[in-house]
């Protein structure tokens, strides 16, 4: 019974996290861990695993929507698969109680981070144009920066660190905000994959709770990822800040 109110609570969750263009793993910690009761290790290794599903969900709707600049999110996500894989390990050190503050810590300051970057770096990133096609030596290097230093924070803390890809991704690389929301879905896929397993072989991962998540989130996030540009770009920017806030809240209470 409990697995299924998980299923249906995720569905709810899905449909935030399409729009805005998250993975949700530390919203999705902080229900499993403070609603459900689940311990901090096994949400982190099941929410994080269960990103990559929900991510590959919304980046399919996300494509067909236009949202996506599909070169700069291969090469951002391979780098921070990288980075995902080796940091998952280093979690397993970290106190449970110690590790929740650290999660809730680090959702505040995605927020904070990309708030900033709304309010005070100009209107660049609410523009709607095209991003350029070229990809120069030094974009290249920006966008492996940008891969391996969300890749790291993923894996060690289980979130998906969606606000500082889609920061790295409008002021490093440029993108406008809604290729960033897009293209930060095609990312987390690599990331959580490696994030993931990374987990599972330190015995993290919770099967039947992962295919209830799985399950909702899925289902959520494609259907959510249908409203990305059909919404006024300032609600958007208000998600997208408010978001992982929300879960960092959650997982102080």
């Amino acid at each position: 019974m409990q697995l299924i109110e998980i299923s249906l609570v995720m569905i709810l969750l899905g449909l935030l996290l399409g729009f805005v263009g998250a993975g949700g793993s530390g919203f999705i910690i902080a229900i499993l861990t403070v609603v459900f009761g689940y311990p901090i290790h096994t949400a982190l290794g099941t929410a994080l695993a269960a990103m990559f599903f929900s991510s590959l969900s919304g980046s399919v709707s996300h494509y067909r929507e236009g949202n996506m600049v599909l070169k700069t999110g291969i090469l951002v996500g391979a780098s921070g698969a990288m980075g995902a894989w080796f940091s998952s390990g280093w979690s397993s050190f970290i106190p449970e109680e110690k590790l929740g503050w650290m999660t809730s810590g680090m959702l505040f300051a995605s927020g904070l981070a990309l708030w900033f970057r709304m309010a005070f770096m100009g209107k660049q990133a609410a523009q709607n144009g095209v991003p350029a096609a070229t990809i120069t030596w030094r974009y290249a290097v920006n966008a492996v920066l940008v891969g391996g230093v969300t890749g790291a924070l993923s894996g060690l803390f289980g979130i998906g660190s969606t606000p500082f890809i889609q920061l790295g991704l409008m002021v490093l690389l440029g993108l406008p905000m809604r290729y960033a929301a897009g293209t930060t879905m095609l990312v987390i896929i690599p990331i959580a994959l490696a994030g993931g397993a990374g987990y599972f072989t330190l015995g993290y991962l919770d099967v039947p709770l992962l295919l209830a998540v799985v399950a909702g989130t899925m289902s959520g996030s494609y259907v959510g990822a249908k409203f990305t540009k059909r919404v006024p770009v300032a609600w958007l920017k208000v998600c997208m800040v408010v978001t992982p806030m929300i879960g960092a809240t959650i997982l102080l209470l």
